[in-house]
């Protein structure tokens, strides 16, 4: 999301034209059921926008609830932090206004309910945005008790709020020797996790996927291979990351494919 446009103590969402830079729809104090998915409709969306001020085309949108379509289009919404500044954004589809009510959180603003399409906004991502936008992201394993469908929500915040976590810091440089402790690591969303955080701290990213892993170690992700990876109780995890994926003519483990990469892209695992 590019954009000028700052938000001020509360308001913690922002809406803009993802057509055009300059079409600023306004901010959001809060957006309730934003991470929540309508039942059998995986990325539709209806929000509850508190708080708001519309502008461009969002203000048009408006103007037409009740009468005519009242779709605004497509955008970018940003999530901000306790400052104003943006922390990471998500594309959002078909932003259509559905009704518009007077809002308690001042004098002329209003709050919204739209019907949008967004895959991105996973259920449970909003805990890990607070823990960002309120500088309590700060400890290593706040992930260990997560369920399966917060790791991945974890991730996906990781990942989108990478670049404001990291304000342009430099990768590690190359010879670095980074650790974790596979006695917490139950499955493959739960390795992303483990590695993130040993390389780039509470929170970190470092791929949620096989191939965006292999992307990491080309740098560029907070590390330059060659590097050196000592993996704790390496024994308990191959246990866990047992599901085989095909290679070629054959199958392998998430395990043996994930050390595969390692070794072709340079990183000494040290299995403990």
């Amino acid at each position: 999301m590019r954009t000028s446009q700052r938000g001020s103590e509360g308001q913690k969402y922002a809406l803009i034209s993802e057509e055009d830079d300059g079409d600023f729809w306004g901010f959001a104090h809060e957006a309730q059921w934003l991470f929540t998915p309508l039942p059998d409709e995986e990325g539709a969306r209806r929000v509850h926008l508190e708080g708001c001020l519309p502008q461009g085309g969002l203000r048009e949108s408006v103007d037409h609830v009740g009468g005519r379509p009242a779709m605004a289009g497509n955008a970018w919404l940003a999530l901000l932090d306790g400052d104003g500044a943006t922390m990471g954004s998500y594309s959002v589809y078909e932003v259509t206004v559905v009704d518009v009510k007077p809002s308690a959180r001042g004098t002329g603003l209003v709050d919204l309910t739209v019907t949008l399409w967004c895959e991105d906004t996973l259920p449970g991502a909003e805990r890990a945005w607070d823990l960002v936008r309120t500088g309590h992201l700060n400890r290593t394993g706040m992930w260990h008790a997560l369920a399966p469908q917060e790791r991945r929500a974890w991730l996906s915040v990781a990942l989108w709020s990478r670049a404001y976590r990291r304000q342009g810091k430099p990768d590690a440089p190359a010879g670095q020797v980074f650790a974790f402790d596979g006695r917490h690591i139950v499955d493959e969303d739960s390795f992303y996790c483990a590695i993130g955080e040993a390389v780039n701290g509470p929170g970190g990213y470092f791929g949620w996927n096989l191939d965006a892993l292999d992307d990491c170690l080309c740098g560029g992700w907070g590390a330059n291979a060659p590097f050196t990876l000592h993996w704790e109780s390496s024994a308990e995890s191959r246990a866990r990351l047992v599901e085989r994926v095909p290679v070629g003519d054959r199958e392998v483990t998430v395990f043996d494919l994930i050390l595969k990469i390692f070794e072709e892209r340079g990183v000494s695992a040290i299995l403990e």
